[in-house]
C-alpha cells in the first residue's frame, strides 16, 4: 500500500502555487486583451512542460514535476476534478426549457450546425495518411470521432463574448445560446456514443447497442423527469431558507457525481453524466443567478486553469506540431461550424446582419474541443500530433471569435437611443418593489403612449420574455424587453426604484434602474444596439449616482439627453475620422 509522505505533499503544494498562480496571472492579462484565459492556461502548461522547460532546463523540470507515479496522480486527480466540474458548469449554462421553447429557429440552427460540420470534417479525416492514425484499422471510427469534434462549439467562450459586448440579455443573445445549448446536447451525445462504441467494440454488437440504448434512455429520463425532481429539491432548499450558496452547491456536486457514476457504469464517460447533471440543475428557476455565479467562479478560478495547464505538462507541443494538421483541423473546424450555422440560420426569417452574427458565434471550439480531444488521446483513439492540432484549432477559433463577432455587430445601421425615448416615458419613482408589478407599471405607461398596443398585451409579452431568460445585469440595472408585432418603431421607457427590486441579478444587487425596451417583432437589430448601448452607458457609476439623486423625472430626462446625445455624437465623430 502506498501512502503520501511529507515530500509528496510539499511538492504538490509547490506545483499548485506555480501552476495556478501563473495560469491565473497570465489569464487575467489575456482577459484585459479581450482574449480567452484558456489560451494563457495552455501556454503556461507548454512553457512548464516538456515543450520548453523540459527541453531547455531538464533538471528543474524534473525537480518540480518528477516522474513519480504518486506525485503525477495527485496532480492528475485535481485536473480531472477540474474537467468534471467544467462539464457540470457548462450544463448549468444550458437552459433546456427555454431552448426547447425556442426550438423553431434554435433547432434549425443547431441541427444544421451538427450535420454540416460532420460531413465537411469526415471526408478529409477519413483520407488522412496512416501515420497520422493511432490504428489505421479503425480509420472509420477515427473519421467519425474527428467529425464529432468539429460539431461541439465552445458555449462558455461565446457567452463571455456576448457578455463583454453587452448582448447576453438580448433576444439575439438568447437565440444564440439556445441554439448552442441544443448543439452541445446533440454533440456530446454523439461523442459519448462514439467513445462507447470504441471502448466496448470487443464486447460485440449487441453490447454496443445496449450501451447506445441505455445512454439515450438515461439522457431522456434526466431531461424530463430528472429536471423536475432537481427543480423540486432546489426549490425546497430555497423555500426552507437553507444556507446559500452552500447547500445548493453541495446538492449539484452530489448530483453530478451520481450521474457521472451512472454513465461510467453504463459504459460511457463520466463527463457526460456531469454535463447532464448540470442541465438538470440549471433548469431550476429557484437556482439564483448569484449561486450560478459562485459555482462558475469556483470552477473557472481554480479547477479549469489546473486542468488546461496539466495538458501542457503531458504533451510535447513542439515535437508533435504538424503545420499541415493544424491548418487542416483549424480550417475544417471553423469553416464547418460557420457554414453549418449559416445554412441553419438561413432557414429562419432573421435579417442578414443577424445571420452573420449567429454563424460567427458558433465557430469557436475552445475548451470543449480540447476536452473531447484529450479523452480520445487517453483512449488511444488519436495520436499526439492530432491532439496538438486539435488544441491549436480550438485556440485559434477562440482567439478570433471576439474581433470577428464585434465586426458583425458594428456592421449594423447605427440607431440613436434618444430617437425612441422621451420625458413622457420616464417614471421618476416606481411604486412597487416586486418585479412583475414594476414591469406592469412601466407597461401601463407604455400603453398610454400614442400608437401603442394595450398595456395588458405588452405586459404579457414582457413577462413571458422575462421568465424565459432574466434581464437583470450587474450594478442594479435591469432591461426587460419584448418584440411586439403591433409596433412600427422601437419604444424605450425608464423607471427608477429608490429601494431597489429583487431581479435575480448576477451580482445579487437589487434593480434600481429599469429600462423597458419594446421593438417590432422582426427588429433584432435595434434591440441589440439599444440594449447594448444602454448597458454600456449605465455601467458608469457617476451616471448611476446622478440618476438616483435626480429630483424628478424631468431631471432624469435632462441627464439622459446629455449622456445619450454625447455618446451618439462621439461615436459619429469616430466614424467620420475613420
Amino acid at each position: 500500500m502506498h501512502y503520501l509522505n511529507e515530500q509528496n505533499i510539499f511538492l504538490f503544494l509547490v506545483q499548485i502555487v506555480i501552476l495556478l498562480g501563473s495560469a491565473r496571472g497570465l489569464g487575467e492579462l489575456f482577459r484585459k486583451w479581450k482574449q480567452p484565459p484558456l489560451t494563457a492556461e495552455i501556454l503556461v502548461g507548454i512553457f512548464l512542460g516538456p515543450s520548453i522547460l523540459g527541453r531547455f532546463l531538464p533538471f528543474w523540470h524534473q525537480a518540480i514535476f518528477p516522474n513519480d507515479v504518486i506525485q503525477q496522480n495527485m496532480l492528475e486527480t485535481v485536473a480531472w476534478i477540474g474537467v468534471l466540474f467544467l462539464l457540470l458548469e457548462t450544463g448549468l449554462e444550458i437552459d433546456f426549457a427555454s431552448a426547447w421553447r425556442q426550438r423553431g429557429d434554435a433547432l434549425k440552427i443547431a441541427i444544421s450546425d451538427v450535420i454540416i460540420p460532420m460531413v465537411i470534417a469526415f471526408i478529409p479525416c477519413f483520407f488522412l495518411p496512416d501515420y497520422y492514425l493511432a490504428n489505421p484499422e479503425q480509420r472509420l471510427l477515427f473519421a467519425i470521432f474527428m467529425a464529432t469534434v468539429m460539431t461541439i462549439s465552445a458555449m462558455p467562450i461565446t457567452a463571455r463574448v456576448l457578455h463583454d459586448l453587452n448582448l447576453s440579455k438580448t433576444d439575439l443573445g438568447f437565440l444564440i445560446m439556445s441554439a448552442l445549448s441544443v448543439n452541445d446536447i446533440i454533440g456530446w451525445l454523439i461523442f459519448t456514443l462514439v467513445l462507447g462504441f470504441f471502448t466496448q467494440a470487443s464486447l460485440g454488437l449487441a453490447k454496443v447497442f445496449i450501451i447506445a440504448g441505455a445512454t439515450v434512455g438515461f439522457t431522456a429520463v434526466c431531461l424530463t423527469v430528472g429536471r423536475k425532481l432537481a427543480d423540486k429539491v432546489i426549490t425546497g432548499i430555497k423555500v426552507r431558507k437553507m444556507p446559500q450558496p452552500g447547500v445548493p452547491l453541495t446538492f449539484i456536486c452530489v448530483l453530478g457525481a451520481l450521474c457521472g457514476a451512472i454513465t461510467q457504469k453504463i459504459g460511457v464517460h463520466a463527463l457526460f453524466g456531469f454535463f447532464i447533471a448540470g442541465i438538470m440543475a440549471g433548469g431550476s428557476r429557484a437556482l439564483s443567478e448569484n449561486v450560478r455565479q459562485v459555482i462558475s467562479q469556483m470552477v473557472y478560478a481554480i479547477f479549469v486553469p489546473l486542468f488546461f495547464v496539466n495538458i501542457g505538462l503531458k504533451v510535447d507541443f513542439f515535437k508533435n506540431f504538424d503545420i499541415f494538421l493544424v491548418l487542416l483541423i483549424s480550417g475544417i473546424g471553423i469553416s464547418g461550424r460557420f457554414l453549418g450555422a449559416w445554412l441553419g440560420v438561413n432557414l429562419t426569417k432573421l435579417s442578414k446582419t443577424n445571420r452573420l452574427s449567429i454563424a460567427i458565434a458558433h465557430t469557436p471550439g475552445g475548451a470543449m474541443e480540447i476536452v473531447v480531444g484529450l479523452l480520445a488521446l487517453e483512449y488511444n483513439l488519436i495520436t499526439e500530433p492530432v491532439f496538438v492540432a486539435i488544441v491549436f484549432g480550438a485556440l485559434i477559433s477562440s482567439v478570433i471569435l471576439g474581433p470577428w463577432f464585434n465586426y458583425s455587430i458594428k456592421r449594423r445601421k447605427e440607431v440613436s437611443v434618444l430617437e425612441y425615448f422621451s420625458a413622457r416615458g420616464i417614471l421618476g419613482t416606481i411604486k412597487h418593489n416586486e418585479r412583475n408589478s414594476a414591469i406592469q407599471e412601466l407597461c401601463e405607461l407604455a400603453g398610454s403612449q400614442e400608437d401603442m398596443p394595450e398595456a395588458e398585451s405588452v405586459y404579457e409579452a414582457v413577462v413571458k420574455r422575462e421568465n424565459e431568460m432574466g434581464t437583470a445585469v450587474e450594478e442594479g440595472i435591469a432591461v426587460p424587453h419584448a418584440r411586439l408585432p403591433e409596433l412600427k418603431r422601437p419604444v424605450i421607457l425608464f423607471g427608477r426604484s429608490y429601494g431597489g427590486i429583487e431581479w435575480n441579478s448576477p451580482d445579487g444587487k437589487p434593480a434600481r434602474f429599469i429600462f423597458l425596451i419594446l421593438t417590432p417583432e422582426n427588429d433584432y437589430d435595434s434591440q441589440v444596439q439599444i440594449l447594448g448601448f444602454i448597458t454600456k452607458t449605465m455601467s458608469d457609476g457617476k451616471i448611476r449616482d446622478a440618476i438616483i439623486h435626480a429630483e424628478d423625472k424631468h431631471a432624469i430626462w435632462s441627464i439622459f439627453q446629455k449622456i445619450f446625445a454625447s455618446k451618439h455624437v462621439s461615436k459619429n465623430k469616430k466614424k467620420s475620422c475613420k
